[in-house]
């Protein structure tokens, strides 16, 4: 079979559902799984296939052919969750794989929903899953407005507040808004007044939003981002904090600040106040440790960012 020739048998809801074999990089490993040249080198499908995907250094490429179940099953995933459908396989799978892995579990009610949007660069968003009593799921941050997508949502108990930690990763947050008739929750210095949100933050002192959650301005990244803290436990920290590998520690985005770098590291120095063990990032790895440890990572990136 000649795979130059061949089209990707996966239909996923978007503007284009399948990579164009014609683009295939040149770095990917031959067999079924591909990456074209279309991608915005997101690191989604490396987060989520570590395994299949790796860094060409400005795009993602099939470095090894899934071997298993469960390594063809994430490499699904990736294809599934990939902004730009960047992401082809030659050979027929079932799409279902992909698409029913969404949202997909991190740790105790706390779910990565996939389907990433380009408008949003990829960012990742997150769902968690709490019931009424406790006022009800919140989506962090917007994922792409897939059908697929939203009948899992909706069948995990919907959507009462959508958190949107900054500008740049609203993507398609008014469909959401009307489509579960959930809350909206935003930072005025961001824009919030002009995208209609209901719950408009402002200031830069933190605002329960239960007795679970509570919002923590950080601007720096934006001239309004925030993160929101759950339970002490769980950081949903859009582009203002995130694990580096290569640095094993936590970590900010220099190059990718588009307000003050100076403001920025003076919020961070604000996250000394609150114990966390888990950072789920928009961009940037995910990472769990005690508190104690969080903590020390958080200092050591603090002490980095005044060097920069």
């Amino acid at each position: 079979m000649n795979s130059d020739s061949c089209r990707p048998i996966i239909f996923i809801e978007r503007s284009r559902v399948m990579a164009n074999p014609a683009l295939r990089l040149t770095e990917n490993i031959p067999g079924a799984f591909f990456a074209d040249s279309t991608g915005i080198d997101c690191d989604a499908c490396r987060q989520i296939a570590p395994e299949t995907f790796s860094d060409s250094g400005d795009a993602s490429f099939v470095h090894r052919q899934p071997l298993t179940e469960r390594e063809t099953r994430r490499a699904l995933m990736a294809l599934v969750a990939c902004p730009t459908a960047s992401i082809g396989t030659i050979e027929h799978h079932n799409a279902r794989i992909g698409i029913d892995a969404f949202p997909s579990r991190i740790a105790e009610n706390i779910y990565f929903c996939g389907f990433t949007a380009e408008s949003s660069f990829g960012a990742w968003s997150y769902l968690v899953v709490r019931p009424q009593s406790e006022g009800g799921n919140v989506l962090i941050d917007s994922p792409r407005f897939a059908t697929q997508l939203i009948r899992k949502i909706e069948s995990m108990g919907g959507v009462s507040t959508m958190f949107l930690t900054h500008r740049d990763d609203v993507a398609d947050h008014r469909r959401f808004a009307e489509r579960f008739n959930c809350e909206r929750v935003m930072h005025l210095d961001d824009g919030a007044d002009r995208l209609g949100i209901e719950r408009v933050l402002r200031g830069n002192e933190s605002y329960p939003l239960d007795q679970d959650l509570l919002a923590i301005p950080v601007p720096g990244h934006t001239r309004g981002h925030v993160v929101l803290l759950y339970r002490q436990k769980f950081l949903f920290t859009g582009d203002h904090l995130a694990w580096s590998p290569q640095r094993e520690t936590l970590t900010a985005f220099r190059s990718a600040c588009w307000y003050s770098w100076e403001e920025q590291t003076r919020s961070m120095e604000k996250l000394r106040d609150h114990d966390f063990e888990w950072v789920l990032p928009g961009h940037g790895r995910i990472h769990y440790d005690s508190p104690g440890n969080m903590r020390a990572h958080l200092e050591r990136c603090i002490e980095w960012m005044k060097t920069r």
